[in-house]
Parts: structure tokens; sequence; C-alpha cells
């Protein structure tokens, strides 16, 4: 999710970097860089921290050039400092590049290239991209960076230019990138805004595009070579929607990035061929008898999904706590115990407090965390972090299904450790968890959204809504249920299904919408029962079954279809449709979805 500039024209490269990647630092600011080519060397000048900081060192020495690139991180691989941050040159200086995503097989890249006599300035996986392009130029860049890229394995979106050449190369897989098109400059970005005010005219990269940039156009090809057309776009939107992609709020953009977000979390750690998790956790897994997850509001849900698959899978107990009552309950904590905190911003000071209170009793700790360098991360023993970019929406959305990825990781890779699952069930989960990017991208299909759009606006007006859930997928009714109150306001509850009649079911009459998770799962008989109940009271059912379920369709008054999943990441797929429902509910009534009221995007005060 780091923010990407390119420039190639008349004017003053380093003006055009600096008011584009200020336009992009919500996408990045652990630090920026830039390189800027003056016709004899290409000089690059980058600096740990907000975008604020290398403006100060530029403006004591601006940087002369024409052509350049800039760039603004969210760190993944290696700290944000200094040398980790983007561009990344070789050591002579003459190949410069940026790069957003991660390489999976950067180490073993890495090592071979230092067995061939390569050093290396940083601990990122992106400057092995520089070297292997290094290696394989002999006079021609685009060919040089195409047999680079046919190294690897992962995401990226790349930029690299070379001090022989009046040209900037680029590519994309899964990682954004958009051209502008000038009158004799052409320009590049990872997002529209950065091109704004200097072009409409755009062409959006496909993945597995490459294209050369030249003062006077373009072309684009495949990664095999073969020529490539892409429209070029007029683009009409103002300066707000562009910071949301078009969108009309950051929490519909934020949906739509989940695909992206689970690739990122999920991209370099699940080894299919042996069924292994590389989560590079240097805590011993095979070391504890307890977990205790503690987090807070929608990351306390996806601790609740994580106590499901960690239990189920690595036959480890867990308990999951409310962060701001766990220190005052007096925990039973040992050195066996692992406390796993989770938090988007690594800032919440209950799960914060919490952490501490875990580690002055002996505690090992871990945190799900999607924010680099917070306070959490300072005090922990080890860090997973999600890797799902910046979120800027109040509710969230991508940081929940991204923690909730990461819960599935970690329960993989304990039970691998423990011996409790086999190499035959650990690939067949490993599958269903790459396959995540592509189903979700499937729930989000336009006429899946169309059609939960209908059903919101349907029942817009309710006073009151519950959501029912059994098994991995009772958290997700909890979290349906925060949604809807997070941002339209109204009353909603989430239930484990089976304890409806417990209580709740004297709620339901005529005027009671009841969302119901009947998804595919061994629960599936007894959580159709629990739907025949509230049948039989006259309440509502929306029921989320999984494609081609058309038995099942006949007990509701209304139906979403999602993409059928494996049960134990069907967590993530099920919860796209509650986001859009809670998101047309919302806007159906007029609320403001990215600002609701009384609710901060970080708690920092008890």
């Amino acid at each position: 999710m780091c923010g990407i500039v390119g420039y190639i024209g008349s004017r003053q490269a380093q003006d055009v970097l600096i008011s584009g990647l200020a336009k992009l630092e919500y996408r990045g600011y652990d630090s920026a860089g830039v390189a800027i080519r003056n016709g004899t060397h290409i000089e690059v000048k980058k600096k740990a921290g907000k975008l604020a900081n290398l403006s100060t060192l530029l403006e004591g020495a601006p940087l002369e050039g024409t052509l350049g690139i800039g760039h603004t991180r969210w760190a993944t691989h290696g700290l944000p400092n200094d040398s980790n941050a983007h561009p990344h040159a070789t050591e002579d200086g003459r190949i410069v590049i940026i790069h957003n995503g991660i390489i999976e097989n950067y180490l073993t890249l890495k090592a071979g290239l230092i067995e061939r006599g390569h050093s290396f300035k940083s601990e990122t996986d992106s400057e092995v991209l520089a070297h292997l392009i290094e290696e394989a130029y002999s006079g021609d860049l685009y060919e040089a960076v195409r047999a680079a890229l046919g190294q690897v394995r992962g995401a990226y979106g790349i930029v690299v230019t070379h001090v022989d050449h009046r040209e900037i190369v680029a590519a994309r897989t899964v990682s954004p990138l958009v051209m502008g098109v000038g009158e004799g400059e052409m320009f590049l970005a990872s997002d529209v805004p950065a091109l704004l005010p200097y072009t409409r005219k755009m062409v959006f990269l496909h993945d597995g595009d490459m294209v050369v940039l030249h003062d006077d156009g373009f072309r684009i090809t495949d990664l095999a070579g073969n020529p490539v057309v892409r429209d070029i776009e007029h683009i009409d939107w103002d300066a707000e929607a562009a910071e949301k992609g078009g969108y009309d709020t950051y929490m519909l953009k934020e949906i739509y990035e989940q695909p992206t977000a689970l690739t990122n979390t999920l991209i370099g750690r699940l080894h299919d061929e042996t069924g292994e998790v590389n989560l590079d956790i240097n805590l011993d897994p095979a070391s504890f008898k307890r977990i205790s997850i503690i987090a807070c509001g929608t990351a306390y849900y996806a601790g609740l999904v994580g106590e499901y698959l960690i239990e189920q899978l690595a036959r480890i107990p867990v308990e999951v706590d409310v962060a701001s009552e766990y220190r005052y309950r007096s925990p039973l904590v040992s050195e066996n115990t692992l406390a796993i905190v989770v938090s988007q911003s690594g800032e919440t000071i209950d799960t914060l407090e919490a952490l501490r209170e875990a580690k002055k009793h002996g505690a090992k700790t871990l945190g799900v965390i999607n924010a680099k360098g917070s306070s959490m991360t300072r005090e922990l023993d080890d860090t997973l972090y999600i890797h799902a970019g910046p979120e800027i929406g109040v509710a969230s959305t991508k940081a929940y299904t991204a923690q909730v990825s990461a819960m599935l990781m970690l329960a993989l890779w304990l039970a691998r450790a423990r011996n409790t699952l086999t190499d035959e069930k650990a690939k067949e989960l490993l599958h269903a968890a790459r396959e995540l990017p592509r189903l979700v991208e499937e729930a989000l299909a336009p006429e899946r959204v169309e059609a939960i759009k209908k059903v919101a606006e349907k029942y817009a007006h309710a006073r009151d809504y519950l959501f029912l859930g059994r098994g991995v997928n009772a958290p997700t009714a909890l979290e349906g249920a925060l949604k809807l109150k997070e941002i339209s306001y109204i009353h909603a509850e989430g239930y484990a299904a089976g304890e409806m009649k417990h209580g709740p079911i004297a709620l339901i009459d005529e005027n009671l919408p009841v969302v119901v998770i009947a998804t595919e799962s061994f629960l599936l008989e007894k959580t159709i029962s629990n739907l025949q109940e509230v049948r039989a009271r006259a309440g509502k059912v929306i029921a989320i079954l999984s494609d081609g379920d058309t038995a099942n369709a006949v007990h509701a008054d209304d139906v979403l279809y999602v993409p059928r999943a494996h049960e134990m990441v069907s967590p993530i797929v099920n919860v796209v449709a509650l986001q859009l429902l809670s998101y047309f509910t919302a806007t159906a009534l007029g609320k403001d979805v990215d600002k609701p009221r009384n609710l901060a995007k970080s708690v920092t005060v008890e």
C-alpha cells in the first residue's frame, strides 16, 4: 500500500514527485525517498519518517533533473529507517528501483546474489530486484527488468530507471499502477490523486502489464513481451473523490481493497508444497500450554475466530478477553502462556495496558498489528504484521479480514509445531487460504453487491436487527451486528444461533430482520433449524447462503449468496456481505459512514 510517483518530461522532477507523494502519504508514512536523473548520474535522497522529513532535507539542496521516481513506504520487510527506505540502487548507482509488494522468494534469490558477489545495503526484499536487474542488464533496460521479474514470486508494483536511458520501466502484479498522459511528458503513480494536478488522461495498468515511459509516450506489453493495448480514460474526479479512488467513501474503497490486503497478508508466508507456514516469528510455538487473545471491538471478534481456529487445529486451550477488562480480573498467567494482542493501530490504550499486564506476569507476547513502529510493537516479544495498509474509515473492514487471515496462519503455525495437523490437512488449508483473495473478489462482484444493496434498502428503516451464526461463523454474526451499529446507528445484536432460544427469541416479531449466516459447514443443518425457529415467529430472515444452495433458500425471505469456501476460511468471505449490508443500510439513511458519531479510529484513552 505504499505510494509511488514517477515523472519524465520537461518539468523539474523533484516538484512533481514531492507534490504527488504528498497526495499519497495516506498510503505509507514510514519513510520517503526520491531518485532524480540529471543526465550524468542518478541522485538518491531518502529519509525515515513522514514526507516532511524528506522535504526538509531537499529544501537546502534541491535535486535538478527532469526524470525521477519517488516513494512513500509502509514497511513490510525491514525496519522503517533510512537504509530500508526506497529508492534502492545498485552498488554503482546506475540502476535505481522502487517497489510496492512482497517478493516471496527473496531470501533464496538474495543468497544466490551474495554468492555471486553482490552486497546489500538494506534488510528489504525489494533491493533484491535491483541486483537481479543489474545481472540481467546488457544494454536494454526493459529486457533486464523482464528477465528479473521472471525469477521472482510475489506481488509487485515496480518502477525502474537507469542512468544511461531516458526512460522509466514499470510493471505490476497485485500492486496498482496508473499512468498519466501529458503533452510531451508522462507520469506514473500508485493512485490517481498524485496525477490530477497535471493531467486527467489516465491509463490503468493490469496485472502482468509492463510499460516503458518516454517523454513523448509509452508502450505496454505483457511479461512475455507481447504488445498490449490499454485505453486512455478521462478522469473527472475532484481531489477528494480521487483520494477515495473514485468511490463515494473511504469505507467502500477499503471494502474493495480487501483482495489486495489479503494478498499482502498471506503472500510469502504459505508454502503449499510442504504444508508449512513461515511467519518469521522467533517464539517457540511448541512451548505454550495456554493462549490468551486480547483485543477490543472488531479486533476482539477476529480474536474469537482465532480461538476457534487455534483450538480446532492446534489443540491448545485459548481464552479471548476484552482488553478493557483483562487486567482487572487478575488473569492467570505463567511463562507458558502466549498472550496475543490484536490491534489495527497498535496504539489502543486498553490493549496496550493489557499487554503490559500479561508481560508483568511472565507471559510471552505476540502482536497481530497493522501499523509498524506503533507503541505495542516496541513492547511486544514478537509481531505478526498484517500488511493491510492504512485504513482511514473508522469502521474497520480490510483490517478485520486481514486479522482473521493472520489468525488462520497462526493456528496453522502452532498446529504444525505441535504435530496436531497432518501434511494432507495442512496443504488443504493452505490452499484454501491462498484462494481467499480470489473468493473475496468474487464476493464483490457487481451483481452480488447490487443484491445486497436492494436488501439493505428494503430493511433500512428497521429499528432493530439480529445476526446469528454458528461455529467459526458465530463471531461473524457479532462483527456483522457491530458494523451495523457503528455506521447506521440501528440497534443490532449478534448471537451464536443456538443461544437464540435462551433469551433473544423473545425479540422476534414481524418487524425484526434476522441475518442468518448459513453457509456450508458441518453445523448447517442445526443452523437451518435455528432459522426455522425465527420463521415460526414471523421474523424476517435474511439468509447468507453458499452459491448453489437453492434447497435452503426456500426458508428465507431474502437470500444473499456468497462464494463457496472452506469452512475454516469462510468467516473472511462471509463478512464481506455483512460489511456491504451495513454500508448500504447506512447510506440509505444518509449517515456519514467514514466518520460515525462518537467514534474514533484509534482509541488512546481509557
